[in-house]
Protein backbone atom coordinates (compact mmCIF):
# COMPACT_ATOMS: atom_id res chain seq x y z
CA UNK A 1 0.00 0.00 0.00
CA UNK A 2 3.05 2.28 -0.08
CA UNK A 3 2.08 3.55 -3.57
CA UNK A 4 -1.33 4.78 -2.33
CA UNK A 5 -2.02 8.17 -0.87
CA UNK A 6 -3.00 8.42 2.79
CA UNK A 7 -6.66 8.80 1.72
CA UNK A 8 -6.37 5.73 -0.51
CA UNK A 9 -4.87 3.69 2.35
CA UNK A 10 -7.74 4.72 4.63
CA UNK A 11 -10.30 3.68 1.99
CA UNK A 12 -8.64 0.27 1.56
CA UNK A 13 -8.58 -0.25 5.35
CA UNK A 14 -12.24 0.76 5.67
CA UNK A 15 -13.22 -1.58 2.83
CA UNK A 16 -11.35 -4.43 4.53
CA UNK A 17 -13.22 -3.82 7.80
CA UNK A 18 -16.57 -3.76 5.97
CA UNK A 19 -15.71 -6.94 4.04
CA UNK A 20 -14.67 -8.81 7.23
CA UNK A 21 -17.85 -7.67 9.00
CA UNK A 22 -20.04 -8.89 6.12
CA UNK A 23 -18.20 -12.24 6.03
CA UNK A 24 -18.64 -12.65 9.82
CA UNK A 25 -22.36 -11.94 9.57
CA UNK A 26 -22.72 -14.41 6.69
CA UNK A 27 -20.86 -17.11 8.67
CA UNK A 28 -23.12 -16.63 11.71
CA UNK A 29 -26.20 -16.69 9.46
CA UNK A 30 -25.12 -19.85 7.64
CA UNK A 31 -23.52 -21.75 10.51
CA UNK A 32 -25.60 -20.49 13.41
CA UNK A 33 -24.41 -18.78 16.56
CA UNK A 34 -22.50 -21.31 18.70
CA UNK A 35 -23.33 -19.24 21.77
CA UNK A 36 -27.01 -20.10 21.38
CA UNK A 37 -30.04 -17.91 20.67
CA UNK A 38 -29.32 -14.30 21.45
CA UNK A 39 -25.63 -15.04 22.08
CA UNK A 40 -24.22 -14.98 25.56
CA UNK A 41 -23.06 -18.60 25.58
CA UNK A 42 -19.87 -19.61 27.34
CA UNK A 43 -17.47 -22.50 27.08
CA UNK A 44 -17.73 -24.87 30.06
CA UNK A 45 -15.88 -28.19 30.11
CA UNK A 46 -15.69 -28.41 26.34
CA UNK A 47 -19.36 -27.46 25.81
CA UNK A 48 -20.90 -24.20 24.63
CA UNK A 49 -23.50 -23.51 27.30
CA UNK A 50 -26.27 -21.01 26.48
CA UNK A 51 -27.28 -18.27 28.86
CA UNK A 52 -29.22 -20.13 31.57
CA UNK A 53 -32.38 -18.67 33.09
CA UNK A 54 -33.03 -17.99 36.78
CA UNK A 55 -30.74 -18.93 39.64
CA UNK A 56 -27.81 -21.06 38.51
CA UNK A 57 -26.68 -24.02 40.62
CA UNK A 58 -23.32 -25.45 39.58
CA UNK A 59 -23.13 -29.20 40.21
CA UNK A 60 -19.92 -31.24 39.97
CA UNK A 61 -19.88 -35.02 39.46
CA UNK A 62 -16.71 -36.88 40.42
CA UNK A 63 -15.42 -40.41 40.91
CA UNK A 64 -12.17 -41.90 42.10
CA UNK A 65 -10.72 -45.16 40.93
CA UNK A 66 -12.44 -45.55 37.56
CA UNK A 67 -15.40 -47.71 36.62
CA UNK A 68 -14.60 -50.79 38.73
CA UNK A 69 -14.56 -50.35 42.51
CA UNK A 70 -14.49 -52.86 45.32
CA UNK A 71 -17.84 -53.12 47.12
CA UNK A 72 -17.81 -52.66 50.89
CA UNK A 73 -20.67 -54.37 52.78
CA UNK A 74 -22.53 -54.81 49.50
CA UNK A 75 -22.35 -51.06 48.84
CA UNK A 76 -19.87 -49.17 46.71
CA UNK A 77 -18.51 -47.16 49.64
CA UNK A 78 -18.18 -43.43 49.06
CA UNK A 79 -15.92 -43.43 46.02
CA UNK A 80 -18.13 -40.98 44.10
CA UNK A 81 -19.50 -37.52 44.83
CA UNK A 82 -22.19 -35.16 43.57
CA UNK A 83 -21.68 -31.65 44.98
CA UNK A 84 -23.56 -28.39 44.44
CA UNK A 85 -22.12 -24.90 44.90
CA UNK A 86 -25.09 -23.96 47.08
CA UNK A 87 -27.47 -25.80 49.40
CA UNK A 88 -30.43 -23.45 49.11
CA UNK A 89 -32.10 -21.27 46.47
CA UNK A 90 -35.24 -19.15 46.24
CA UNK A 91 -38.30 -20.69 44.60
CA UNK A 92 -38.83 -20.10 40.91
CA UNK A 93 -36.65 -20.73 37.89
CA UNK A 94 -33.52 -22.70 38.72
CA UNK A 95 -30.92 -23.83 36.17
CA UNK A 96 -28.52 -26.64 36.98
CA UNK A 97 -25.17 -26.61 35.17
CA UNK A 98 -23.79 -30.10 35.72
CA UNK A 99 -20.09 -30.76 35.02
CA UNK A 100 -18.60 -34.24 34.97
CA UNK A 101 -15.11 -33.96 36.47
CA UNK A 102 -14.84 -37.75 36.75
CA UNK A 103 -13.46 -40.45 34.46
CA UNK A 104 -16.76 -42.24 33.67
CA UNK A 105 -20.25 -41.09 32.60
CA UNK A 106 -22.63 -39.60 35.17
CA UNK A 107 -26.02 -37.84 35.31
CA UNK A 108 -28.08 -35.74 37.71
CA UNK A 109 -31.75 -36.38 38.52
CA UNK A 110 -33.89 -33.99 40.64
CA UNK A 111 -36.26 -35.77 43.06
CA UNK A 112 -38.58 -34.34 45.74
CA UNK A 113 -37.31 -35.29 49.20
CA UNK A 114 -40.06 -36.17 51.69
CA UNK A 115 -40.02 -34.30 55.03
CA UNK A 116 -38.92 -37.35 57.03
CA UNK A 117 -36.28 -38.63 54.58
CA UNK A 118 -32.52 -38.01 54.71
CA UNK A 119 -30.56 -37.72 51.45
CA UNK A 120 -28.82 -40.94 50.46
CA UNK A 121 -31.37 -43.26 52.12
CA UNK A 122 -33.54 -44.22 49.14
CA UNK A 123 -33.75 -47.99 48.62
CA UNK A 124 -31.39 -49.24 45.92
CA UNK A 125 -32.84 -51.93 43.66
CA UNK A 126 -31.13 -55.09 42.43
CA UNK A 127 -30.07 -53.20 39.29
CA UNK A 128 -28.13 -50.70 41.44
CA UNK A 129 -30.53 -47.79 40.81
CA UNK A 130 -33.18 -45.96 42.83
CA UNK A 131 -36.82 -45.41 41.86
CA UNK A 132 -37.02 -42.22 39.76
CA UNK A 133 -40.81 -41.93 40.07
CA UNK A 134 -41.70 -38.32 40.69
CA UNK A 135 -38.50 -36.98 39.11
CA UNK A 136 -38.83 -33.32 38.15
CA UNK A 137 -36.14 -33.49 35.48
CA UNK A 138 -32.58 -34.44 34.77
CA UNK A 139 -29.33 -33.38 33.18
CA UNK A 140 -28.01 -36.49 31.49
CA UNK A 141 -27.04 -35.34 28.01
CA UNK A 142 -23.53 -34.40 26.92
CA UNK A 143 -23.27 -30.73 25.91
CA UNK A 144 -27.06 -30.40 25.79
CA UNK A 145 -30.10 -29.68 27.92
CA UNK A 146 -32.16 -32.40 29.57
CA UNK A 147 -32.13 -36.14 29.00
CA UNK A 148 -29.50 -38.19 27.22
CA UNK A 149 -27.26 -41.20 27.57
CA UNK A 150 -25.10 -39.71 30.35
CA UNK A 151 -22.73 -36.78 30.65
CA UNK A 152 -19.35 -37.89 29.34
CA UNK A 153 -16.16 -37.22 31.34
CA UNK A 154 -14.84 -33.67 30.94
CA UNK A 155 -18.14 -32.28 29.63
CA UNK A 156 -21.33 -30.68 30.93
CA UNK A 157 -25.11 -30.89 30.64
CA UNK A 158 -27.84 -28.64 32.01
CA UNK A 159 -31.52 -28.42 32.84
CA UNK A 160 -33.81 -25.53 33.80
CA UNK A 161 -36.87 -26.08 36.02
CA UNK A 162 -39.43 -24.09 37.98
CA UNK A 163 -39.17 -25.32 41.57
CA UNK A 164 -41.68 -24.64 44.36
CA UNK A 165 -40.51 -24.46 47.99
CA UNK A 166 -39.40 -27.80 49.39
CA UNK A 167 -36.48 -30.18 49.80
CA UNK A 168 -34.99 -31.93 46.81
CA UNK A 169 -32.41 -34.64 46.34
CA UNK A 170 -29.97 -34.30 43.45
CA UNK A 171 -28.68 -37.75 42.55
CA UNK A 172 -26.77 -39.71 39.93
CA UNK A 173 -28.88 -42.76 39.15
CA UNK A 174 -26.56 -44.75 36.93
CA UNK A 175 -26.13 -48.29 38.33
CA UNK A 176 -24.18 -48.22 41.61
CA UNK A 177 -23.56 -44.46 41.64
CA UNK A 178 -26.19 -43.46 44.23
CA UNK A 179 -24.97 -46.14 46.65
CA UNK A 180 -21.41 -44.90 46.07
CA UNK A 181 -22.29 -41.43 47.40
CA UNK A 182 -23.62 -39.46 44.44
CA UNK A 183 -26.38 -37.40 46.07
CA UNK A 184 -26.91 -34.10 47.85
CA UNK A 185 -29.79 -32.00 49.16
CA UNK A 186 -31.09 -28.72 47.76
CA UNK A 187 -33.59 -26.66 49.75
CA UNK A 188 -35.90 -24.29 47.88
CA UNK A 189 -37.32 -21.47 50.05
Amino acid sequence: MSGLSRRGQNLVAAAAVVLLTVLSLLAVGLLGNPAGPGGGGRLVAGCTVPRLAGTEVNVTLTNMGGPVMRPRNGMMGGAMRLTADRGAVARGTVSFLVTNAGSISHEMVILPLPENQVPGTRPVGPDGTIDESGSLGEASGTCTEGSGEGILPGTSGWVTLTLPPGRYELACNLPGHYAAGMYTQLTVT
